[in-house]
Order: structure tokens, then C-alpha cells, then sequence
């Protein structure tokens, strides 16, 4: 699923999210270097020693453990030991990057550009650590990656898949099956673990990558950036008026929800009506990415909806069909832009 989401679409920003979002991830480092690479975008010079990486790609991470959130699936890092000894104050600014230069990169330059256990064809950066001067030099697709609409959006859904990732690390998700679930008003993904609420990251966020940064229904662009013009509103795909007629499916899972621009969410036609077939189809598609992509969001529609794709297109056709029984009327929208998923 993961290598159809690009293949569909190979633009840049779907290389970048296909790295993100489907990449393996046995620690955070991918995270911190991707942030890194967008704030180094702006930088004149193609070169980046590692001692000026170092320096962002440190801070992320620090910025992270501060919380006590862990960062690898391994028991022990002295990359990581550093990065919590300095958010202690128990190490200095320039022994913290001296140990980041050393020891911070030794696999996630190598890995970062590899999904599916294969070399993605447009590399963001060259590693040319054999050289006199060791670092790496950025490549052209990453400063066109920078000036693209939608690069304003890539920031945060990078900081939005590190804060599932390391969620499910966190409280190893897989095995309690804890199920994430979202707050309507906050429009905020959470998990629930032994009475406490957990807040995980914006669902805003998580969700913009899998959509491409369009909008679900017209296709045109969104932004998960405050104060925006196109700024993506969080919207049930089955309208949340289903619930007062008792119809089955949590209409507030993930599953359910897609980001839609402000046009298609306000439409007048649209009201209560259930979309058309071909958006459901639709909804099959985005769900399959996710799942597409490792946890937690993956574990919880699969607990929503099933475990396997047949089940799962069972479970989506019959909600669907109560859904229409009830409201009896469907809308499909306008499409302003060329489909992208």
C-alpha cells in the first residue's frame, strides 16, 4: 500500500511523505533529521556539515525526551543518554553536539531515503561523510520541495507522525491494544490508558499527509497551518447527525473523520446527506493508507473496522447502507482539482 501511495502521484512532496509516513521506524532520528532538512531548507549553501546538522537535529530530539517521551525501541542509546543529560543541564551545549556528531547519525542518513526496504528514485540529500570535510549536501528536490504551496504544512506533519510513533512506543500499543480516539472540540487525537488521558498530537496534523494536503471531497489545497485562508477543517465523512438514529460504527473514529476544505465543508448542499459511492470508495483508499502506515492510528482502524480489507469494505458498505436508509439523500461535490488519491 505504502509504495501505491507514490506511485500514484510521484510528485516531491509525495516522495517526502512516503518517507515519513511509510518509512520503518525503530527510533525517532528519521523525525529529527526530516525537521531539520525543512529549517536547513532556507540556508543559501547545498553543503551541511554534520556539526551544523548536529545542532537542529539535537534539538528536536532533546525537545522530545524533555517530555520523557521515548525515542527507540532499543533499551539503551548513548546518542539519547546525551540528549536527556543536557535537557538535565548535566552536560554542555557543545559537549551535547560533539556527542551528536559522533554518534547521532551512524544510521538514520543512510536509512532515511529507504521505504519498503528500497531506495525512493529522488533523493532530498546526498551523505558525503567520506570526504574531507564530512556532512551532507542537499539536493535540488529539497529546495523545491521548500518553495512548494504546501511545504508550510510539512513541519507539522512531521512533529504529528514523531508524536505517534513515539506514543505507541510510549505505552507499547500494539500489545494493550489501546485504541486512538479523538476529541470533536480540540480536534486533537488521545489515548486512554489506565484512567488518564493521554493528548498525542493534533488530528488535523496526522491526517494531511495521507490525504496529500488536498481536500477529501474537491481536491483543492489545504493547510494545517493556523490563521490560513485554506486552513483544513476536521469533518465526519458519515455525518455526525447518524448517531441520534442509533447507526452502527463509531461515527468519531478515525475512519471516519477527513479533512476538507472550508467550501466543501460548508456547502449547502452537502447538510446531512451521505456522500456518494465514489467518495466511499474514496474513504476505503485513505483508510488503506493509513493502515498502510505502522501505529497507532493503524491498530485502531483496523480494531474499528476490521482485519482485513474485505472485512473492512464490508464494515464500510454497511454503515453506508444504514446511513443512506436513514438520511435517504446523497451529495458528491465539485472537483476543482486534478484527483491525487
Amino acid at each position: 500500500m505504502s509504495s501505491r501511495f507514490y506511485d500514484i502521484d510521484p510528485s516531491l512532496e509525495n516522495y517526502w511523505r512516503g518517507v515519513i509516513l511509510f518509512g520503518r521506524n525503530v527510533a525517532s532520528y528519521k523525525f529529527a533529521l526530516a525537521k531539520s532538512l525543512l529549517e536547513l531548507a532556507d540556508k543559501k549553501s547545498d553543503f551541511i556539515a554534520l556539526e551544523e546538522l548536529a545542532e537542529p537535529f539535537s534539538r528536536h530530539i532533546v525537545e522530545h525526551v524533555k517530555g520523557g517521551h521515548k525515542q527507540a525501541t532499543s533499551s539503551s542509546s548513548r546518542f539519547i543518554e546525551a540528549c536527556e543529560q543536557y535537557g538535565q543541564d548535566k552536560i554542555t551545549h557543545d559537549q551535547l553536539i560533539g556527542t551528536t556528531t559522533q554518534l547521532g547519525f551512524a544510521n538514520v542518513i543512510d536509512a532515511f531515503h529507504n521505504v519498503n526496504n528500497a531506495e525512493i528514485p529522488h533523493r532530498f540529500f546526498t551523505d558525503e561523510r567520506d570526504g574531507t570535510r564530512k556532512g551532507i549536501r542537499l539536493t535540488d528536490n529539497l529546495f523545491k520541495l521548500h518553495e512548494l504551496e504546501t511545504a508550510e504544512s510539512l513541519t507539522p506533519e512531521v512533529e504529528a507522525r514523531w508524536r505517534l510513533v513515539e506514543t505507541a512506543w510510549e505505552l507499547n500499543i500494539s500489545r494493550r491494544l489501546i485504541s486512538v480516539k479523538h476529541d470533536i472540540e480540540a480536534e486533537q487525537f488521545f489515548v486512554s490508558d489506565e484512567n488518564r488521558r493521554i493528548d498525542v498530537t493534533s488530528s488535523r496534523d496526522s491526517l494531511n499527509g495521507y490525504q496529500k494536503g488536498r481536500c477529501f471531497y474537491c481536491f483543492c489545497f489545504i493547510s494545517v497551518v493556523s490563521g490560513s485562508p485554506f486552513l483544513a477543517h476536521v469533518d465526519h465523512f458519515l455525518p455526525h447527525t447518524l448517531k441520534q438514529y442509533g447507526v452502527s460504527g463509531n461515527l468519531d473514529g478515525v475512519w471516519n473523520l477527513v479533512l476538507a476544505c472550508a467550501d466543501c465543508n460548508g456547502a449547502a448542499e452537502k447538510g446531512a446527506k451521505v456522500p456518494n459511492l465514489r467518495l466511499l470508495e474514496r474513504l476505503n483508499k485513505r483508510n488503506e493508507y493509513l493502515i498502510g502506515s505502522n501505529h497507532p492510528l493503524k491498530e485502531t482502524i483496523i480494531r474499528q473496522t476490521g482485519k482485513n480489507a474485505e472485512t473492512r469494505t464490508a464494515f464500510l458498505q454497511g454503515v453506508y447502507n444504514e446511513a443512506k436508509a436513514k438520511l435517504l439523500h446523497t451529495w458528491e461535490p465539485l472537483v476543482k482539482a486534478d484527483p491525487t488519491f
